[in-house]
């Protein structure tokens, strides 16, 4: 039987757990491929660690030794950061290989230079592990992209985070207790800040980005926020009132710009991402014809990214072709009505404050009222945004409610005749 010879970049959890899926799965392979996949090279920075692999397994420090392999037609890529990463790739693209990564901040700067090199040289680039693990989003969307339009990306894109709101609502437990048992089950890092912070979810929104509109939004225009100011305090009462507090990655095109976060926010029984707790991953893409369209999987952890990784190379070996791209999307044309109309924000936020009072907004409806440990909690309905709501009031915590934000075009010589189109964020 024919081999198909495949070179592991990185050995750590990852890509042991690529190397353990290849050889778990052997069989598998064999009956969807017709021949064996066999990891002849393995590159990794320590060389005098003992590994436990095959005995005919190159296993080296020096890249270029892994690009010498005689019949190499795989590369997977499973190293932190930008560089090697992107180096190596773009090198084994050039020697006529595949490459199927999972390294999400790299493949954020350097996925459109990847995939436009592939296409060039009609190689193919699997990025599946890149955003959420074993949850498969990006044939999903990809598939969706052969009629549908994308109107916009919502998504819980890091189990740590997930977990840890889970944990505080469900526990009642402060929030450093429950990173503390997320380190011990081994969810969170010795330093958290990427997951807690929110930049390992805005790496993987870009991507998504990316995939689905075609580019990115400038990546300072994003709002990032963590869940370190979460308290337990402000979840029961939000929990009280039906809402849970979920850390979400949001984008849509507006015209010509890009509105998008990364950020906690409330959402109620009716959100379709309400019920995604613990380490689980979900996303949710509005469609121009499928509508909401939601997948949820295991969002990391050492063999669904394997998973990924190896579904990326069976479709490469059974199709042979690239991942469809999204080309970017034309701004309205000139004179349309969304370019003649005014828009104001219509929300629904939390806001948290030792007096609640609100300044530079128009028309505050308050829908629900609570005062807690010296703090009054308040439901309200404004013609406002949530950075509008904190320039005006700094002193006070928001949290918009997911869902519950629309976007009124209002006729510019008419004020008051309300336009058709309502867009939930």
């Amino acid at each position: 039987m024919a081999l198909i010879k495949a070179a592991l970049l990185g050995f750590g959890t990852v890509g042991q757990g690529v190397y353990e899926a290849l050889k778990t799965h052997r069989e598998q392979l064999k009956a969807v491929l017709g021949e064996e996949v066999v990891i002849e090279g393995i590159l990794v920075k320590d060389g005098s660690k003992q590994r436990d692999v095959d005995e005919h397994v190159l296993v080296t420090t020096d890249f270029e030794e892994i690009l010498q392999i005689e019949g190499l037609q795989i590369v997977f890529e499973a190293i932190v950061g930008e560089e090697p990463g992107f180096t190596y790739l773009s090198k084994a693209l050039e020697k006529g290989c595949h490459v199927i990564t999972a390294n999400k901040v790299m493949f954020a700067r350097h996925g459109r230079t990847l995939l436009d090199k592939a296409e060039k040289l009609e190689r193919f680039v699997g990025f599946e592990a890149t955003t959420a693990g074993g949850t498969p989003i990006i044939r999903s969307i990809a598939q969706l992209l052969q009629v549908n339009e994308i109107h916009s990306v919502e998504a819980i894109l890091n189990g740590t985070s997930n977990y840890i709101l889970t944990n505080m609502r469900e526990k009642g437990l402060p929030f450093q207790d429950v990173l503390k048992r997320a380190q011990e089950l081994g969810y969170a890092e010795a330093d958290p800040a990427s997951d807690i912070e929110g930049h390992d979810a805005f790496f993987k929104l870009m991507i998504l980005s990316e995939l689905s509109f075609g580019e990115t939004p400038e990546w300072k225009d994003v709002e990032r926020k963590g869940i370190t100011d979460v308290t337990s305090e402000q979840i029961a009462v939000f929990k009280d009132w039906g809402f849970k507090v979920k850390h979400l990655a949001r984008i849509r095109r507006d015209r010509d710009q890009f509105i998008s976060s990364v950020k906690p926010v409330l959402v109620d029984a009716a959100h379709p991402l309400y019920g995604v707790e613990d380490v689980q991953n979900a996303i949710m893409v509005e469609t121009s014809l499928a509508g909401k369209v939601t997948v949820q999987g295991a969002g990391a952890g050492k063999l669904p990214t394997a998973s990924a990784m190896v579904e990326d190379l069976t479709y490469v070996l059974q199709s042979n072709s690239t991942f469809a791209r999204k080309k970017k999307i034309a701004p309205f044309a000139a004179g349309s009505l969304a370019e003649e109309a005014d828009r104001t924000l219509v929300g629904e936020y939390a806001v948290i404050g030792s007096s609640v009072g609100f300044h530079g907004t128009d028309g505050v409806d308050i829908l629900k009222q609570e005062v807690k440990d010296d703090l009054v909690y308040l439901l309200i309905k404004c013609q406002a945004s949530t950075a509008e709501l904190l320039e005006e009031n700094p002193d006070l915590v928001v949290y918009e409610v997911a869902g519950k934000v629309k976007e009124a075009w209002v006729q510019s010589e008419k004020k008051d005749l309300l336009l058709q189109k309502v867009i939930n964020l």
